[in-house]
Formats: structure tokens, C-alpha cells, sequence
């Protein structure tokens, strides 16, 4: 690995400004403040360095983000030339440019047939803000107008923002305001945690079934979609049962309510398949997209449509009262047409479901398959995560989890590997860049991030 220039700047003085100015994401300020952040200064393939110098194997692409890896030449200079050539324009004013029309000609090239149109945004909160209201006018054109009521997911996560962690289940999030009118939610398939006696299967089609209930208890005419991740990624990695999808299909289907995808996380190669969805088997009417879209390296998102949506609102909808300043922005599209054509051309998403990912699912059940801190190993392709538990043979859970994997995941950035801790889960999913040889460091470190959370919770 190479190591990164040195700084002008002590780690000290980025750490007192940063205090001054910076509210951080998804964590207490004032102890963030006392503790210092880590200052990352560079990042090249898996790693990343700080202000001190010290390495880290990246097992989370950043926030599921850079398929890619860090530091590709190829996408900077997409960037560069785009911003020589056109910097920015807009697509208010009946106007266009190249970059975009031909991300878009890539990206339906390597969606399911189905999907013709796209509504592009910065980020995957604002491809789900813009679900709402374009599902919402969907109906309206289509003489439904009632059709308001959107049902996700306790512990499902869709965004921070308003209309996004509304449809979100994280209710520490609504109790700060994220609420909206005309949102349900129905459980999350967590069969570890929730099963009970039920097999896998019969959890599954029991949650699916709750669907249905809440379906009926609004009024199928009233109820406008139902949007959910086909895993649950922030929520913790969490993979429904086989069962589940089939039944959730069926149920959208029978009372025409649209089935909305939140691939934010699992599109883009992430699965082994381009999309989750294509993985789990399931064809939704609507794709949430962003992160891979571009690999993290500029701000870009988007909503995908059905043919049955785009047509209704091109033909018969009239003015859509809708846009953002950088929808579709020329130097983000260049971006993702470049990104997009690395992980075609360069065959990475074929190698994830052939090679990298059912690997680092081998070594992963070899490794943590009998380790008395793990009840359960889930994932495919690259992404995974590791279920602590107190009992394995009763699936009990330690009742101070959250503790013991946040202490774990703190151990895992000692040892110089980035894993996430969500609820007693640890989740890993490395850039789909990534070699056998760098699979095993990002599972062996781990490994002893587990082993010193186990001594602490008298495991080992």
C-alpha cells in the first residue's frame, strides 16, 4: 500500500474546526466533539488512511457507495473533461444535454425491459421524497386520486429527509419529526429475531400476509404502494425468506397497489445480479437508485418507472410540477456512464456472482460458522452480516447488543478494518472491486474484532 503525503495540518486543528462548524450524521455531537473524529485524508482500491497515517481496509465501499474502490483514474478524468466541456446545465427550459441521454441509454441497456423512464436526483433520501409524490400523481392521472397511502417497513430506512424517513420504520427518527400523513407500516421479516417457533418459511409469508391485512384495513382504493428494500441494509443486513417476495408480489398485484424497490443499496452489482430485486425474484413497479450509481464519487440519484407509470404520466399527465436544480447534472451523469461501463465492460458484476462473492461466503461461514458469538451468518454476493447471540440454540440475544456491537465495530477500526454495527449485527460489504486476498483480510480482521467483543461478553 502506498502511503499518502503528509498533511500541513495536525490531526488536532481539522478535529477543533470540525467541532465548530460540523453536525455529523447519526450520532451524539457533543460526546463526537470530546473524542475527536478520524480525519480521512486518502483512499486508494479497499483503503483509506487518516490525518495520522494509519490504514484501513474499507468493508463497507464507504456507505455501500464505491463498487469501484477509491482512486479510479478513469472516473476522475470522466469528471474532468465533462466539467472542461459542459460544467453545469439544467433540465428545466426544454433543454438536455449528452451526458445525460446517454447514461440513460446505459442504464435502461442494463435494467429489466419493463422500466423506460427516470426522474434523476442527488441521493437516494431524494429518490424516495420524489416516490411519493410521483406514485401520488400517478394514480391522479389514472382517475384514482384517493389512492394516497403508502405502507414500508418497521426498521426499514429509506433517507433522512421529511417524506423519506417517513416511509422509513426507524421511529427514534420519527419521534424527531419525520413524520407525514398517509404513511403505514407493517414488521420487518427478521426472522432471527421475530420467528419464534415458525419456520423460515412461515415467517415469511406471515409478514407478507400482514400486507394484505393492512391492505384491507385501509381500503385497497385508498392504499398507493408499498416500499421496501429487498434487504434491509441500514435495518442491519437483514435478508427475508425465501417465502417472503413471492407473497408480497401476489398481494401488490391482486389489490393494484405498486410495488416500490429502495435499491439504493443493492443495485448496481451489489448482489451478484445488477439489481436485489433480480436476485430475490421479484419485478417491482418502481427502482429507487443511487450510491453505485456513480460509486460514490459525485452526488447522483434517481427514480426508475415502469413502462405502465411513464406512460400514464408522459401521455395523459400533463405538466409535472416537479424538479431539482441538479437533476441529471452533466459532470454526475459523466460520472455514472463511466462507472457504468467499468462494471459492464470489466465484467465486475459477473465476478461478484461467481468468483469474489460466493468466496467470501465460504470463508465466512469456514470462519464464523461454529463461533460462539455468531447465531446466524446472512448475505450473498458482497455483503454479509453476522448475527451476535447470546444463546445460538434458542436464538437469544444479548440485551445490551447495541453495546457489544458497537464495541466490536470500535475494535474493528483498532485493527484497521471499517465494519458497521446495526443492532447486534455486524455488516460488511466491500467494494466489488475487491481480491480473494483482500476478502480474507477484511474476514480475518473482523475475526479478532468478534474475538475481543466475546471475551468482553464472556464468550470465549
Amino acid at each position: 500500500m502506498n502511503v499518502p503525503a503528509q498533511l500541513n495540518r495536525l490531526t488536532e486543528d481539522y478535529q477543533k474546526s470540525d467541532a465548530a462548524h460540523h453536525i455529523h450524521a447519526f450520532v451524539d455531537q457533543k460526546a463526537l466533539n470530546a473524542e475527536g473524529p478520524r480525519v480521512m485524508v486518502r483512499g486508494e482500491g479497499l483503503y483509506l488512511w487518516d490525518s495520522e497515517g494509519k490504514p484501513y481496509l474499507d468493508g463497507m465501499s464507504g456507505l455501500w457507495c464505491t463498487q469501484l474502490g477509491y482512486g479510479r483514474r478513469d472516473l476522475t478524468a470522466a469528471a474532468a473533461t465533462q466539467m472542461d466541456q459542459l460544467a453545469y446545465y439544467n433540465m428545466f427550459f426544454h433543454t438536455t444535454h449528452p451526458a445525460v441521454i446517454e447514461l440513460s441509454e446505459l442504464l435502461f441497456s442494463l435494467l429489466p425491459g419493463h422500466y423506460s423512464h427516470v426522474i434523476y436526483t442527488n441521493s437516494g433520501s431524494e429518490a424516495n421524497e420524489v416516490l411519493v409524490r410521483t406514485v401520488r400523481r400517478y394514480w391522479q392521472v389514472v382517475g384514482q386520486p384517493q389512492k394516497k397511502i403508502m405502507i414500508g417497513r418497521w426498521n426499514g430506512y429509506h433517507g433522512s429527509t421529511l417524506a423519506a424517513s417517513a416511509l422509513g420504520g426507524m421511529k427514534f427518527m420519527h419521534e424527531m419529526g419525520g413524520l407525514i400523513p398517509d404513511v403505514a407500516h407493517i414488521d420487518e421479516p427478521y426472522w432471527y429475531a421475530h420467528g419464534g417457533e415458525l419456520t423460515p418459511a412461515e415467517f415469511g409469508r406471515r409478514c407478507a400476509l400482514q400486507l394484505e391485512e393492512k391492505i384491507l384495513e385501509l381500503g385497497a382504493e385508498n392504499v398507493a404502494g408499498f416500499i421496501a428494500e429487498p434487504f434491509q441494509g441500514a435495518g442491519g443486513m437483514i435478508f427475508p425468506p425465501e417465502s417472503y417476495w413471492p407473497e408480497i408480489q401476489r398481494i401488490c398485484r391482486q389489490y393494484d397497489v405498486l410495488l416500490c424497490a429502495d435499491e439504493v443499496i443493492g443495485g448496481f452489482g451489489r448482489t451478484g445480479e445488477w439489481f436485489a430485486h433480480q436476485h430475490f425474484g421479484f419485478e417491482p413497479d418502481t427502482l429507487s437508485i443511487a450510491k453505485g450509481l456513480t460509486s460514490g464519487y459525485l452526488p447522483m440519484g434517481g427514480l426508475v418507472l415502469s413502462k405502465r407509470m411513464a406512460d400514464a404520466l408522459v401521455e395523459h399527465g400533463g405538466v409535472f410540477a416537479h424538479g431539482l436544480t441538479y437533476s441529471g447534472h452533466p459532470v454526475a451523469a459523466a460520472v455514472a456512464l463511466a462507472n457504468l461501463k467499468a462494471l459492464r465492460d470489466e465484467g465486475i458484476v459477473r465476478q461478484v456472482k461467481d468468483d469474489t462473492g460466493p468466496y467470501l461466503q465460504k470463508i465466512l461461514q469456514e470462519v464464523f460458522g461454529n463461533h460462539p458469538m455468531i447465531g446466524e451468518i446472512q448475505g450473498t454476493g458482497l455483503l454479509a452480516a453476522l448475527q451476535f447471540a447470546e444463546d445460538k440454540s434458542t436464538r437469544k440475544r444479548f440485551e445490551n447488543e447495541n453495546d457489544l456491537a458497537w464495541q466490536c465495530r470500535t475494535f474493528g477500526f483498532e485493527e484497521g478494518v471499517i465494519i458497521r454495527s446495526t443492532l447486534g449485527r455486524m455488516i460488511m460489504a466491500p467494494a466489488l472491486v475487491a481480491t480473494r486476498t483482500e476478502l480474507d483480510e477484511l474476514v480475518e480482521k473482523t475475526r479478532i474484532a468478534v474475538d475481543r467483543t466475546a471475551r468482553i461478553a464472556g464468550k470465549l
